[in-house]
């Protein structure tokens, strides 16, 4: 499948503008997540299947729908968490786990130091989120170790995109499809984005 979503939209590249500038304060860069958040939703969940339900409005009885399926987030943390709000502002129903992964310095290769998910995943509508998609070595093996748990509906919800990063995901999982706001022109040698935004968790949560 391979499928890649850039969300084009005004309102988007905005407040991308807002995220990029170095000068832009925590709360304003916090705000920002959010509201890109909540647009990275609406997108990577327009294809939610759903069942009938019956609704009486004021005036007569009519038919509603409701999401056949849960929806799971799983923010890679620590930055990840950046756009849980956004996402579950736009879905409040949905179910929030966490996975925590860092990359041995002998090895390179990344390492579980945490986890915790909701019961159900099969079946479920999964979105890994982490706003930045490197080299998509963290995202890979994050969408690897839940699918070992049981997830086999994933989307990989992302702020912004490398074209190596998106390439190593479609590689090793091209059933998963990539939603981000913003695909970037490459790495640096720090393997930094660029042009990038800089370090999202230390700017979301204000530890620079």
């Amino acid at each position: 499948m391979k499928e890649v979503i850039e969300v084009q939209h005004p309102v988007v590249k905005r407040y991308l503008s807002i995220l990029r500038d170095k000068n832009t304060e925590t709360a304003p860069f916090r705000r920002a997540m959010g509201t890109i958040g909540t647009v990275l939703a609406y997108r990577a969940l327009e294809n939610l299947p759903l069942r009938e339900t019956e609704v009486e409005t004021p005036i007569q009885k009519t038919t509603g729908y409701k999401p056949s399926a849960e929806v799971f987030v799983i923010p890679i943390l620590r930055a990840g968490l950046s756009l849980v709000d956004g996402i579950i502002s736009f879905m409040p129903d949905a179910k929030v786990g966490h996975i925590g992964v860092y990359r041995d310095e002998e090895t390179h290769e990344p390492v579980n130091y945490y986890h915790n998910f909701p019961g159900g995943l099969t079946g479920a509508y999964t979105l890994v989120v982490d706003p930045m998609l490197a080299t998509g070595g963290t995202g890979s093996h994050a969408i690897n170790f839940l699918k070992e748990n049981g997830a086999d509906n994933i989307r990989f919800v992302s702020l912004i995109s490398a074209p190596e990063g998106i390439k190593r995901i479609h590689d090793d999982h091209p059933d998963v499809p990539i939603i981000t706001a913003a695909i970037d022109e490459k790495l640096n040698d720090d393997a930094f984005i660029v042009p990038g935004l800089g370090d999202a968790g230390d700017r979301y949560f204000g530890t620079l």
